[in-house]
C-alpha cells in the first residue's frame, strides 16, 4: 500500500500544478501572467500609403515587439493587471508568426477595416499558435488595426490558458497615438506606433482592468 501512496501522491501534485486557468485567476495578484507580445498577423494598417511595408515585416515590428519588453516604465504591464511583480515575457513564439507576415497585405484603403475583427477571430488566431510547451496565463495583443486618418489604433487585449490554447477572455482597446506624452518624439513607425499601444495600456490600467474584473473576476 505504501507503495502506491507516493505515486499517486505525485501525481496528484502534478495535476495540481498544471490545472486549468480561468478567467478568475487573471484577477488574483498572485498568479503570474505571461506577456506574449503584439501579434500583427491579421493587421490592417488604414490610411498611409506611402508605408514602407517590406522594412515594416523585416525590421520594425521584431523592433517594436522588443522596445515594449525593454521598457516595462513606458509601458507598465504589471500595474495594468494589478500584479504585485513585474509579467514574465516571451515574445519568441510571436516574431515567428509576425516574420511570416505577406507585406503586400498589410496595408488597406478601406476605413472598414479598422473594425473587421470578431472574438471569434481572435479565438482561431490563438488556436494556431505555438506556445512551445508553456502553461499559465498569457497575455496577448492583437492589433486589429493602425489607423494613420484617425491616429489611433485598436488591439484586442486576449488573456489566455496556455496549456489548452483557451481563450479566457479578449477586448477590443483603441489607444491614441498621442506621441509626447511618452517621450516618442519622433514620427516614425515604432515611435507613433508604440504611443498607440502604449495608451492602450494606460486604458486598461485606468478602466478596462476594473470593468474585466467586475465581469470575469467574480
Amino acid at each position: 500500500m505504501k507503495q502506491l501512496v507516493m505515486p499517486l501522491l505525485a501525481m496528484v501534485l502534478s495535476v495540481s500544478a498544471v490545472k486549468a486557468q480561468t478567467a478568475k485567476d487573471v484577477f488574483d495578484r498572485s498568479v503570474k501572467i505571461t506577456y506574449l507580445g503584439v501579434d500583427f498577423t491579421k493587421t490592417k494598417v488604414i490610411g498611409d500609403a506611402g508605408l514602407k511595408t517590406d522594412d515594416v515585416v523585416d525590421h520594425k515590428i521584431r523592433s517594436l515587439n522588443q522596445k515594449l519588453v525593454n521598457e516595462p516604465k513606458k509601458f507598465p504591464l504589471a500595474e495594468a493587471f494589478g500584479k504585485r511583480e513585474e509579467v514574465s515575457t516571451d515574445i519568441g513564439p510571436v516574431n515567428k508568426r509576425n516574420d511570416k507576415i505577406d507585406p503586400d497585405k498589410l496595408l488597406s484603403d478601406n476605413s472598414d477595416d479598422y473594425q473587421t475583427m470578431k472574438p471569434e477571430d481572435v479565438t482561431s488566431l490563438v488556436s494556431g499558435f505555438d506556445f512551445a510547451g508553456k502553461t499559465g496565463i498569457g497575455l496577448l495583443f492583437v492589433m486589429e488595426g493602425i489607423n494613420k486618418t484617425k491616429r489611433e489604433v485598436s488591439v484586442y487585449v486576449t488573456l489566455i490558458d496556455m496549456k489548452s490554447k483557451k481563450v479566457l477572455f479578449t477586448d477590443r482597446v483603441e489607444g491614441a497615438f498621442n506621441k509626447s506624452a511618452f517621450g516618442f518624439t519622433g514620427f516614425t513607425v515604432d515611435n507613433v506606433w508604440l504611443g498607440g499601444l502604449a495608451n492602450v495600456i494606460k486604458e486598461i490600467k485606468d478602466k478596462k482592468y476594473k470593468d474585466w474584473k467586475s465581469t470575469y473576476g467574480g
